[in-house]
C-alpha cells in the first residue's frame, strides 16, 4: 500500500498519534498533515482539504482524518471533487465504506470513540476493498451527479 496520510485538529492530536504509532508498527508509511505539522495556525476544514486533494492527487491511496466529532473532517474532504469521505464509528460502517462506497478516506470523532475502537475501526477499513457488484452502478451516479454540478457552475 502507498502511504496513507492523516491530518487531525486540536481536538483529535492525541488519538492522531496513537494511530500513527499503530500503523508504522504495521509498516505503513503515513504522511502527517495535522495541526500540529503545519507552520501556521489551520483549522480543520483546510487540514480536510490538503488530504483530500493529496489523494486527488495520487500522493496517497487513502486518508485518515480526525476531528471532535468527524463530520466536519467529512463534510469538508467531501468538497473536493472525486473524493469520498466517510464518517465511521464502528466496524462495519468502514467496511461498507470501502466495500460498497469505495471511500478514500475515513472519518473519526476523538470525542466520540476511544483509541482502541479507532485502531480497530481503521483495521477493519484498511482490509476492505471495493466491492464493486450492485455498489459500481451507486458509485457511478455518485460521480455523474458531482460531474453535472461541476458543469452548471462552471457555466455560471
Amino acid at each position: 500500500m502507498h502511504s496513507i496520510a492523516i491530518g487531525c485538529d486540536d481536538a483529535a492530536i492525541e488519538m492522531k498519534n496513537q494511530i500513527v504509532a499503530f500503523l508504522q508498527q504495521k509498516g505503513i508509511a503515513i504522511v502527517d498533515y495535522s495541526c500540529d505539522r503545519q507552520p501556521t495556525p489551520v483549522m480543520y476544514p483546510d487540514i480536510a482539504i490538503q488530504v483530500a486533494q493529496a489523494i486527488k492527487q495520487g500522493k496517497h491511496q487513502r486518508g485518515i482524518l480526525i476531528c471532535g466529532t468527524g463530520i466536519g473532517m467529512s463534510i469538508s474532504a467531501n468538497k473536493v471533487a472525486g473524493i469520498r469521505a466517510a464518517q465511521c464509528h464502528d466496524t462495519f460502517s468502514a467496511q461498507r465504506a470501502r466495500k460498497s462506497n469505495d471511500a478514500q478516506i475515513i472519518c473519526l470523532g476523538a470525542r466520540v470513540i476511544g483509541g482502541e475502537l479507532a485502531k480497530t475501526i481503521i483495521d477493519a477499513w484498511l482490509d476492505s476493498e471495493f466491492d464493486g457488484g450492485g455498489s459500481a452502478a451507486k458509485v457511478e451516479r455518485i460521480s455523474y451527479y458531482e460531474q453535472q454540478m461541476q458543469e452548471a457552475e462552471n457555466q455560471r
